[in-house]
């Protein structure tokens, strides 16, 4: 591997990032950490809105963060069904205490759907997680027969400061880039339209591979120009991370 393969990662300044950054550099990229995101909790559980089901017989868990709230706030799904988007929310959950009843194949909200459709008609279902997440979810769960209740555990924002990779971007200065949400996708354009950069960033990830977590994060990178590369089967960091630094990595033939 050259170590010259540099790749940007957008992941929230926490311990994902330093998961992240260690990742690549076990996979002998240079890892260009800029975050994207940021998590403001909002300090709501379900529950506590006057229109929710205090006993919801379906939770759905969507992201990692949204369990460490929970569980930071003593709650729990009680005898609720509980339903994790991947593994890595599962592990938590079960780090916390809980019983984790379902994992969908798929860790996607179109995932969640899928496994959740033939068993939620007419049940109350407690969907939380950020202010970002997918219509996808909600949609397809009301349209199986659910009553659906969402509880927005905390938002995203883009942190000040970020974007110093749509400058290397647009410099060519970057071999591959790690988009984990629609969110980073728009966040990076952001950034990149503040340098009055944006054109020319985009040129740049043309130039370089362009990595997606999944499908909706694909498609918001395509409706804005941008060429994806690489999408991996499972919609996990590692696997995005060593795709992408698979295509970038260069080759050499004798």
């Amino acid at each position: 591997m050259n170590r010259d393969v540099r790749v940007a990662v957008f992941r929230p300044d926490d311990e994902r990032m330093a998961d992240a950054v260690e990742l690549l550099d076990s996979l002998g990229a240079i890892p260009v950490p800029d975050p994207m995101l940021a998590v403001d909790p909002t300090g709501a559980v379900p529950g506590d809105a006057d229109e929710a089901t205090p006993d919801p017989d379906v939770v759905v868990l969507t992201s990692k963060t949204g369990v460490e709230l929970l569980a930071e706030a003593d709650w729990s799904p009680g005898d609720a069904t509980l339903a994790c988007i991947g593994p890595k929310t599962a592990s938590t959950a079960r780090d916390a205490g809980w019983t984790v009843d379902l994992v969908p194949e798929e860790y996607t909200s179109a995932g969640l759907v899928a496994a959740l459709a033939d068993r939620v008609a007419g049940r109350a279902v407690e969907v939380a997680r950020s202010d970002h997440g997918s219509d996808v979810l909600l949609d397809g769960l009301r349209d199986a027969g659910a009553d659906v209740h969402e509880t927005v555990l905390y938002r995203l924002a883009r942190p000040e400061g970020s974007g110093q990779s749509a400058v290397m971007a647009a410099g060519d200065e970057l071999d591959a880039v790690c988009f984990t949400s629609s969110l980073t996708v728009e966040n990076f354009l952001e950034a990149a339209a503040e340098r009055d950069l944006r054109a020319e960033a985009i040129a740049g990830l043309n130039r370089a591979v362009v990595g997606a977590i999944g499908a909706p994060t694909r498609e918001t990178a395509e409706s804005h120009g941008i060429r994806v590369d690489v999408v991996p089967d499972d919609a996990t960091f590692e696997a995005l991370a060593t795709a992408a630094v698979e295509e970038a990595a260069p080759t050499y033939h004798d």
